[in-house]
């Protein structure tokens, strides 16, 4: 597959909410409505989100292969992106490879207040304009400080709880996702279909909760593929301006380490923190010590279910911190570290001004490739 043909021709094709048909690999794109029940309970006290509509009702894009419907859809795989990603140009070329290299359909669901899950003036630089001056005025014009960045640092910096609210939002619509597809509810697939998952970056860390809270088991069977993320959260470098600015990363990071969990009622503290399974989940992926034998215990039961590709020049998510989360038997057996003889970042993998286009096609294809092989054969 040539990555900057298709990675074109695809962002100049896909409108939000269009249906389209891709004629070069016979693919089709098919959007579903989501209704996220969970909102008012994860957010309720934050009643400002609740009243962000774009992150209740929204839309989801399926590639299929053309002509597949629920009677022959039994298996799928969901793309889960990154932090503060505003659109799914990225993904378009890697949910076509997946599809058309697997014959499987591949669902791009937004994470909670991403992609068109969030208002537009968010990813509006006219919008933003007083905000980003307010914080380059507030931090001494910190570097890290971008339009790019700015209000999902300025949403973390106010309230750090929204890191963990917005996943828990996530993770609970994957899980009404993951009932319906699985019982047949799901106009495009039929009953019992079994659904991978290929994350990147955050939404690694969001799949590895996932399968550790295994909500109604609904993830039993479940094949993970990590590419660039798997990292405890301590590890992580979130600093970047494309991500979210250093004073930003520093609140959340302070926040997580030192007080996330020791809140007491949300009478005192406005927070409602309900410590189940998700919740002990999440916390043992903070840092290393919590709860290290049952994380790593839990990583080695999973076998040949995961698998991932780090990348050694990755900074925001460095394969020590993958080695943290998963113990470093786990790691060694079941990641591989690469890495590219072109200039990347973790941003930005495959990027599209390389001088060494021809390195850059075949890295994609390699890291693909991989992960269809991983997708199609059994475990």
């Amino acid at each position: 597959m040539d990555y900057y043909t298709r990675y074109d021709e695809l962002t100049g094709s896909f409108k939000q909410g269009k249906d389209i048909h891709l004629s070069e690999t016979n693919i089709d794109i098919k959007f579903f409505e989501f209704n996220s029940e969970t909102a008012k309970i994860t957010n309720e006290y934050l009643p400002n989100d609740d009243t962000i509509n774009e992150n209740i009702c929204f839309e989801y894009p399926i590639f299929t292969p053309a002509g597949r419907n629920r009677y022959n859809n039994d298996e799928a795989i969901l793309l889960l992106h990154g932090l503060n990603e505003r659109s799914w140009s990225k993904y378009l070329t890697w949910a076509e490879y997946l599809c058309n290299n697997s014959g499987k359909p591949v669902i791009l669901f937004p994470i909670s207040f991403h992609i068109n899950r969030a208002p537009l003036s968010w990813s509006n630089p006219r919008t933003m304009m007083n905000l980003l001056n307010f914080r380059r005025e507030k931090y001494d014009n910190d570097r890290s400080i971008s339009f790019a960045n700015v209000a999902l640092s300025d949403r973390l910096s106010q309230k750090p709880e929204r890191f963990y609210f917005s996943g828990r939002q996530t993770w609970a619509d994957l899980s009404t996702l993951f009932e319906e597809i699985m019982s047949g509810k799901h106009p495009l697939f039929k009953e019992g279909t079994k659904i991978d998952i290929f994350s990147y970056s955050i939404g690694a860390f969001l799949s590895q909760i996932a399968l550790m809270t295994n909500q109604k088991n609904l993830y039993t069977n479940t094949k993970l593929f990590m590419f660039c993320g798997g990292s405890i959260f301590n590890s992580m470098q979130g600093a970047s301006r494309s991500i979210m600015d250093k004073p930003a990363f520093d609140i959340i990071r302070d926040y997580y380490l030192h007080h996330f969990g020791n809140e007491t009622t949300k009478k005192e503290t406005g927070v409602n923190l309900k410590h189940d399974n998700a919740f002990k989940a999440f916390f043992s992926m903070i840092s290393p010590e919590r709860f290290q034998f049952e994380r790593e215990s839990f990583f080695a039961s999973l076998g040949k279910r995961i698998k991932g590709i780090a990348l050694a020049k990755d900074i925001v998510i460095p394969f020590k911190g993958i080695q943290e989360a998963m113990g470093i038997k786990n790691s060694e057996k079941n990641i591989q570290l690469l890495d590219f003889e072109f200039p990347y970042s973790h941003e930005n993998p495959f990027p599209l001004n390389s001088e060494d286009k021809t390195a850059v096609n075949s890295a994609f294809n390699r890291i693909f490739s991989d992960a269809v092989n991983y997708f199609t054969r059994p475990v």
